[in-house]
């Protein structure tokens, strides 16, 4: 009899490494589609004669359905037998998506593609969420999203080369068809997870739904962790676009080889620290990492302020790289955290997206506003402040949401 506990208990292992690495090959590839729907667009549709107005009208509208469909995505998740399922259906509608727009760069065609597109990703964040915690469990997700922060940033990062390769010798045409293909080692290693529980999704554990969407509405923890973030992003989205127009006034001739090492380096940090972080975040907590997250993303809005050198500049760009990492891995994990037994994690990620969306938004229009009535040292020191103000919310109002019992099971020998 223990011989064949041991072999069902090594087989549940084999199957659990496999898994793992499965979703370590969806997250790389699936950052790679996503990469193909990024400024490529832009380029395509310029390529074929679209006017500005345009082209900020179909991205303003896929725009505006990412940020509507947050909560629906998460609850959709939620309410789901299997989130692999529903993975599996998006990743399909995305590459629908990079078809259109390859063979058909209508207006009509576009529009509808590119809320297509933003629809699915919608439910793409939260499915992988998902089945991060079902694979896991709460114990180990901080190393798993690690995990996937870094693969993710990886296959940014590659796809973001061979994309801009294949635009340059094929045509700008040409990336969306290679996109699209990506959908099939994608859907690949997707098939490759097995989840534990019978592929449930974390959100079928639930008798009183409504209660505990009320429940988890009203939650003041996630509330202020929205606040934070949706700080956070006010303060950020619009660092980056502003430093770029500066540059330009003073090298534009080398302004898009900077811009290109700003997003670079970033990246670079993201996959080798990601996993660290997800351990430190386990260990110490979470509110740590986020006081230093918005720390850093303080000093860098004050040294832009004073910096106009470009190898300065990529410098202090790296401090990005530490804020996303950690809050990349912190979020769903302080999500987690507060939805743990509610079966509502999905919904509690798209209350928080919602927020990340809200904060991009407004970032570069005030940024903007502010830097052309005031001048740039104003514009960065208004960030520094939102940034400021966001560490301040961290330290008094959020606490510590990893559960008592597990940071003493991490620290135990």
């Amino acid at each position: 009899m223990p011989f064949f506990a041991w072999r069902r208990g090594a087989r549940q292992r084999t199957d659990l490494s496999a898994s793992e690495r499965g979703l370590d090959w969806f997250t790389f590839f699936l950052a790679d589609i996503q990469t193909g729907f990024g400024p490529f667009v832009a380029v395509y549709l310029t390529a074929h004669a679209w006017a500005q107005f345009d082209i900020g009208l179909v991205l303003t509208a896929g725009g505006l359905v990412a940020l509507a469909g947050q909560m629906p995505g998460g609850a959709l998740v939620d309410a789901v037998r299997s989130a692999r399922l529903l993975g599996t259906l998006a990743v399909g509608a995305i590459c629908a998506s990079a078809l259109a727009l390859a063979i058909w760069p209508s207006f009509p065609v576009v529009m509808a593609s590119r809320m297509l597109h933003a629809a699915a990703s919608c439910v793409l964040g939260p499915a992988i969420a998902a089945i991060s915690l079902g694979l896991v469990g709460h114990a180990a997700l901080g190393t798993r999203v690690g995990r996937n922060a870094r693969f993710a940033s990886i296959g940014n990062g590659i796809a973001a080369a061979v994309m801009g390769l294949c635009g340059y010798v094929a045509s700008n045409q040409a990336v969306f068809f290679l996109t699209a293909a990506l959908a099939v080692p994608a859907l690949l290693a997707l098939s490759r997870i097995r989840m534990r529980h019978d592929d449930a999704s974390p959100g079928t554990e639930v008798p009183a739904a409504s209660l505990r969407v009320h429940h988890v509405l009203c939650d003041r923890r996630l509330l202020t962790f929205a606040a934070c973030v949706l700080l956070f992003q006010l303060s950020n989205a619009a660092m980056l676009p502003l430093m770029g127009g500066i540059l330009t006034t003073h090298a534009s001739e080398s302004v898009s080889t900077v811009i290109a090492a700003c997003i670079v380096v970033p990246q670079l940090i993201v996959a080798g620290f990601a996993p660290s972080i997800g351990c430190v975040a386990d260990r110490w907590g979470r509110r740590p990492l986020l006081i230093l997250c918005f720390a850093a993303l303080a000093v860098r809005a004050v040294l832009f302020a004073l910096v106009t050198s470009p190898y300065a500049v990529v410098a202090v760009q790296a401090l990005d790289g530490i804020s996303a990492a950690i809050l990349g891995v912190t979020l769903p994990l302080v999500v987690a955290d507060i939805t743990r037994g509610t079966g509502r994690f999905n919904l509690g990620l798209g209350i928080v997206g919602s927020a990340v969306g809200i904060g991009a938004a407004l970032s570069t229009t005030l940024a903007g506003y502010t830097i052309d009535r005031f001048g740039s040292g104003i514009a960065f020191c208004g960030l520094a402040s939102v940034a400021a103000l966001g560490l301040a919310t961290v330290c008094l109002l959020l606490p510590e949401t990893r559960p008592c019992d597990d940071i003493k099971n991490a620290v135990a020998p």
